[in-house]
This record gives structure tokens, sequence and C-alpha cells, in this order.
């Protein structure tokens, strides 16, 4: 609560001066009786008995009018957050490679793309009005889910992404991975465009040369972001045995570095290395306070004025103490 005219309320301070006067006024009107025996005996009227009232009416209305003139006011904050999301295209690798064994989940060896999936999803909950979509490449790019708001479905589609099953689908396409995910955001109006794309391998299907493909990211305003996910040297792999059981075999899956950081680097993005669970999330995090929302809080302050909430009640008791004067307590000259 607040006052506008603060330094009415001094005036309060005369009410009690008028009080004290109007006590010490008397007045010296009377009426002759021959006997007032009788009149000694008579009990004190309501009226007399509440002589005072129209005192404490006026006094009490003008303290009122007082308060209802020095504008109390209540403020109540309004606060507006406008937000500006970011663009966000996850590009991740579905290739045959990415069955390599050589990441954790609880202490139980997985393969490496349950891991990315899990990461992912937390990295997806995390964001707030960042359109985010997916695409998914091994041999061929394609949008496995366009740029959306609604991350259930985001989140529903992530859980159906698979590692490609055929030998005709297997592959490492990066260039047409990049190719795809910029299809998918150059027309975006968002402030900031970023591309997330992860792979275990290098590029082996030349259709698209990533480089290129990082060159027109960049005429686009996209930063891409590079991670290479995987164990360094060789890493278990399942197959079949002679009896067709799957057993874990050690391979080697070289990871193209150069490649990667090279096109991080021509769009301004960095390139991360994941060799195990901890270290995947960890470079989605740092990602995440790279690229935070932008949000702007604009706070207003709307006031309720307290102004007829004091003088309509001072101004009701002061016709009533008028009233009252000329009618129930009206005094004989």
């Amino acid at each position: 609560m607040t006052l506008n005219n603060p330094w009415l309320l001094t005036l309060l301070l005369l009410i009690p001066l008028m009080w004290f006067l109007s006590r010490k006024r008397r007045f010296t009107t009377s009426i002759k009786f021959s006997d007032i025996s009788n009149l000694k005996r008579l009990k004190p009227s309501l009226m007399f008995r509440l002589r005072h009232l129209l005192t404490v009416l006026r006094m009490t209305a003008l303290a009122l009018l007082v308060i209802g003139l020095a504008r109390p006011q209540k403020g109540i904050e309004t606060t507006r957050i406008t937000t500006e999301g970011i663009d966000i295209v996850l590009a991740l690798d579905v290739s045959g490679s990415m069955r390599a064994q050589d990441f954790t989940i609880d202490n139980k060896r997985t393969d490496r793309l349950t891991v990315v999936k899990n990461v992912v999803h937390d990295f997806i909950a995390k964001r707030k009005n960042d359109r985010i979509g997916t695409v998914v490449f091994a041999r061929y790019a394609y949008t496995q889910c366009p740029l959306t708001l609604d991350y259930g479905v985001l989140l529903q589609l992530l859980e159906n992404v698979k590692i490609v099953d055929t030998q005709e689908e297997d592959g490492t396409a990066i260039g047409s991975a990049i190719a795809t995910s910029v299809r998918r955001i150059k027309d975006s109006q968002a402030k900031s465009k970023i591309i997330i794309l992860l792979t275990d391998g290098r590029n082996n299907i030349f259709d698209i040369d990533p480089m290129t493909a990082s060159e027109i990211a960049k005429s686009f305003g996209l930063k891409i972001y590079t991670i290479g996910v995987g164990t360094y040297g060789e890493v278990p792999y399942p197959m079949q045995d002679f009896f067709g059981r799957t057993v874990l075999r050690p391979v080697r899956i070289d990871i193209d570095e150069t490649a990667l950081k090279s096109i991080a680097g021509a769009t301004g993005g960095e390139y991360f290395r994941a060799t195990d669970s901890k270290s995947l999330r960890e470079i989605y995090d740092i990602i995440d306070r790279m690229e935070k929302t932008e949000t702007q809080s604009d706070i207003y302050m709307d006031y309720d004025e307290g102004f007829f909430y004091f003088v309509l009640p001072g101004l009701a008791l002061l016709i009533a103490e008028i009233i009252l004067a000329n009618t129930r307590f009206r005094k004989i000259p």
C-alpha cells in the first residue's frame, strides 16, 4: 500500500484538536421550570446517552475524507516474459556401427544408439520454447521429425529410432545428413539456429561433400556442433558365431575427427568427443548451456486506487451526521 499524497495525513492531527474544542464548548441556553423534582427522577433517555454520536460521526467522516484525499494505492506487480526460442536439428547416426557395445548404462554394457537416445531424451526434456527436429542418417538421410514444440510427439518418435537392418541401407552419409538438416531449418525465423550432428564413423557416402554442406549451412547463418561418439581402439561388436549365437568380437571403428572439427569450425560451432555415457551427457549439457533461449522480463505496476474506498464512506457518515443533527438529535435553541 502506498500514498500518492502522504503529506495530507498531517491533517489528521487536527481531528483530536477539533474533538477537544467541541468538548470545551458550552452553551448557556436554558428552559425555566417551576419544579424540577420530578425531572430528577427520570432516567436518561437513549438520545441523551448517544449525545456524543454526532461528534463521533463528524470526526470519523473527516478522518476518512483526509485518508481518501491522500490517495492510498495498492500496487499489483505484473511481469511480462518474452522468450525467443532456438531452432535445433538433431542429426543422429543410425548406421550399423552404432551397435558397438562400448558404452554402459547402470554398469550394463549397451549399444551406442541406446545411450545416445537416453541422453538426447534428457536434452530435449530440458529445453523450453525451442523448436526441435530430428534427422537420422546411415546411407541415406531423412527427416524423422520436423521442427516442433510438441516435445511429447518428438520424444515418442525418438523412441522409434532404430539402427538400419540391411547392408543396402548401411553407410555414413554425413554430407547428406547436414544437407537434410539445412533444408529443415534454413527458412526458420529464429534468431539462433543450430545443428547437432552425432556420428561414430567417417563419411563414406559421397553424394554430398560434408564440407560443401557445412559451407551451405554457414551461408544460412547456421551453427553446427559435431559429436564423435565411441571409445578409442577396438570395441566390442555383436556378431553371430558358427552356432548362430550372438557374441561380442573386437572390431576397430574409426571416427574422422579431423573432418568433424572442420565442419564445426566452418560454421562457428565446436567439436566434442564422447568416449562413454557420462562424457556424452556432459557434452549435451555444455551445448545446452551455450545455446540458451533468450528471455526478457518486463515488470509493470498496476495500481488499484483506494480513493473511493475512504471518501464514499466519509461522505456517507457526514450526510448521516447532518440528517441526525436536524432530526433525532435536533436541539432546542
